[in-house]
């Protein structure tokens, strides 16, 4: 008997991600040291399940391929749960972080995601399916991710109107207690006595 990851000498069944990653942006940053410039790579990347979880990490090194693992890791450390209503958010939400200014509304079915670049990432793997948004501030991609990541991270599920909340709960009828077999006696408090001096 072969290895069973092999199938009829196709490549091994590779195992499925818990969480999907997108690379939002790779830039080349440079450090002035004594003796010149020492150059690295900064990875951002958001991961999320596309059911509620999200998040988001750079990381920094000589290769690559390095600087994304090291992202991974880190967004797998600040994973964030969003609390959904059907397929959008519950209300509204302005942020400001650093020079970004972004605004996230709710959308009804169909609308898909208003969003651009890397606001529509971030949006993407938390599931989120039906949202608008704008970008107010500075275009700068790990501004605007990590200004939305926190913007999902302060949304609210109390913050949904009564009237659009599920009011299909499971009624339980309420049932009586059964009556004890045995009579219970009853007890009949003493008279007390006057002590006479």
């Amino acid at each position: 008997m072969g290895n069973p990851e092999y199938k009829k000498g196709r490549a091994p069944i590779k195992e499925k991600k818990e969480f999907a990653e997108e690379v939002i942006q790779i830039d080349r940053v440079t450090r002035v040291v004594k003796g010149g410039r020492r150059l690295r790579f900064r990875a951002t990347v958001v991961i999320g399940d596309r059911k509620g979880q999200v998040g988001v990490g750079v990381g920094k090194s000589t290769e690559v391929a390095g600087a994304i693992k090291k992202a991974i890791a880190k967004a797998k450390r600040v994973l964030i749960r969003v609390p959904l209503f059907k397929t959008t958010i519950p209300h509204d939400i302005k942020i400001k972080y650093k020079a970004s200014k972004i605004l996230l509304m709710p959308a009804s079915e169909g609308t898909g995601i208003i969003a651009g670049g890397a606001i529509r990432k971030v949006v993407e793997l938390a599931g989120i399916k039906n949202i608008l948004s704008k970008s107010f501030g500075t275009n700068n991609k790990l501004s605007n991710t990590k200004a939305a990541y926190k913007a999902l991270g302060l949304l609210r599920k109390r913050s949904v109107p009564e009237k659009y909340r599920d009011k299909k709960e499971d009624k339980k009828e309420i049932v009586a207690p059964k009556s004890q077999d045995k009579p219970v006696a009853k007890v009949t408090p003493k008279k007390e006595t006057e002590k006479k001096d």
